[in-house]
């Protein structure tokens, strides 16, 4: 039985990448127009900061939920199906909270895409 070839399939970037990984000669990335790249910079910066305020509040939930737990012991005493609230508040919430905070930030990100429309270019 003969045997068929295996065959990678990979993006257009990443075979020229790859291409110039193997020649030993640097490939240089395809180059956007002046506009684009400076509107490429500007909804990347955005969407940074959208990035970076997610990140900033996930931390703020999972360090600060602990904290506030130790700062309100009455928790511990509080018992929901025989479990105390404390452990339920660190093993149930954060899930629902993490998944509306994605949510959240990949809204915005999607908006900031749709806010700066692609440049229409004209042939003639």
């Amino acid at each position: 039985m003969k045997q068929q070839r295996r065959v990678a399939v990979t993006s257009p970037q990443t075979r020229v990448a790859l291409a110039g990984r193997r020649s030993g000669a640097p490939v240089a990335p395809p180059h956007l127009a002046p506009a684009d790249a400076e509107r490429a910079r500007r909804i990347h910066d955005r969407q940074l900061r959208y990035a970076l305020t997610a990140l900033a509040l996930l931390g703020a939930l999972l360090l600060g939920l602990p904290l506030v737990l130790a700062g309100v012991p009455a928790l511990d005493v509080v018992r929901l199906a025989g479990i105390p609230v404390s452990w339920l508040a660190v093993a149930v919430l954060p899930f629902p909270l993490m998944a509306l905070l994605a949510g959240w930030q990949l809204r915005k990100a999607e908006r900031v895409e749709r806010s700066w429309p692609a440049r229409r270019r004209v042939l003639r």
